[in-house]
């Protein structure tokens, strides 16, 4: 078994290699595109410390092989800037572009779909958010990955190799119109760990791209701030789907919603015989508090996802959103929608209590766009 020291040489000459060769030269220079005559506003600039209060999507064609087909759509880009938003989160998984069995052998193809998402997003004016949802190691969706890079020094740092290369791939992009948020929803493991994987990956980047601005999410499935997380220089990105029973209503990948009763807003839920109450109190207790304790030593905060599955009653679902999207804004964090089309999202979510607009082809949900716009 080869040593740490070899391990991170070994990956970081592939890396080196397998990334060199095949960033377009003009990738990261290329100008984000300004009408003749118009005056470009810069995006602002994040740190560590504080993010822009930033709003936007997540677009899933990368999220599965099996569930979408890798290739993102530039209307998308289009529509999210049209309707005044300026963050675009791109969870995608490592699949797409190798295998587990091989997690050396990069196929440069895939890569090229994320370059033109992240030039559709800079030429709109759109902070790009780029997520490995999917990382060598881990993954918080079945099936499991062949092995765990918080057990796993070997998979950690073929992940460390896919993070180098995005680093060298879109070294130079600024700050302001890129970030990188190192895995989606990691497990809950103790703190001690997380910060050895996250800071390794974190340093990986750092090798190739010492200024990137890298978000880590919360642990527990993205739920959970991690204490000291400043001391690896990154910011973190939290979750809006509390509680389960509203945002994951009759969700089929969820054991048990089926049988769920209908949610209402407020909710009123019994756990050992303690009755709780949702409502908005409630979420700023449970869900705003905890991260403004973090934020206050030094960490900037965003809501990486968010949303409710279309099964949820949609007057419930609004004024559940009404309610996290005013407390976001009263803690001065941005967010993106769990998703943009689908069955979280404002375009074709297919819900059935909904009187839909139709926009260009698609069934828009003017109420929910109306209401995200407000905020």
């Amino acid at each position: 078994m080869m040593n740490r020291r070899d391990l991170l040489k070994s990956a970081a000459a592939l890396a080196a290699g397998a990334a060199g060769a095949a960033v377009p030269a003009s990738l990261a220079q290329a100008p984000a595109a300004t009408p003749p005559g118009a005056v470009r506003t810069p995006l602002p600039m994040p740190t560590a410390a504080k993010l822009p209060r930033w709003r936007g999507f997540n677009l899933f064609e990368m999220f599965h092989p099996e569930w979408s087909d890798g290739k993102f759509i530039e209307t998308d880009f289009d529509w999210i800037a049209e309707w005044g938003f300026d963050f675009v989160r791109l969870p995608c998984s490592y699949w797409f572009w190798a295998k587990p069995e091989a997690l050396y052998d990069i196929d440069e193809e895939p890569l090229k779909e994320i370059d033109k998402a992240i030039a559709w997003g800079r030429e709109r004016r759109l902070h790009m958010n780029l997520n490995m949802h999917r990382i060598p190691g881990y993954c918080i969706n079945p099936p499991a990955e062949p092995t765990n890079l918080y057990e796993n020094d070997e998979t950690l740092e073929a992940a460390c190799h896919h993070w180098r290369m995005f680093a060298e791939r879109y070294k130079g992009i600024p700050n302001n119109e890129l970030s990188f948020d190192l895995m989606n929803e990691p497990p809950n493991v103790e703190d001690e760990n997380f910060l050895r994987v996250h800071g390794a990956l974190a340093e990986a980047i750092r090798e190739v791209d010492p200024t990137r601005m890298i978000i880590a999410d919360g642990k527990g499935g993205g739920h959970s701030p991690v204490e000291n997380i400043a001391s690896i220089g990154v910011a973190m990105s939290t979750r809006g789907y509390s509680p389960v029973r509203i945002s994951h209503h009759k969700a089929e990948w969820i054991n048990g919603s089926e049988h769920w009763p209908e949610p209402t807003w407020p909710l009123i839920e019994e756990h050992d015989g303690r009755k709780i109450v949702w409502d908005k109190d409630h979420l700023r207790q449970d869900r705003i508090a905890p991260w403004k304790k973090l934020e206050a030593t030094g960490v900037g905060i965003h809501i990486g996802e968010w949303g409710t599955h279309n099964r949820t009653p949609h007057e419930v679902t609004l004024a559940w959103m009404k309610d996290n999207l005013e407390l976001f804004q009263e803690a001065g964090w941005g967010w993106a929608l769990w998703n943009f089309r689908g069955s979280f999202g404002i375009l074709d979510s297919e819900r059935l209590d909904v009187e839909y607009e139709d926009f260009r082809g698609h069934q828009l949900d003017r109420k929910m766009l109306e209401l995200l716009r407000a905020h």
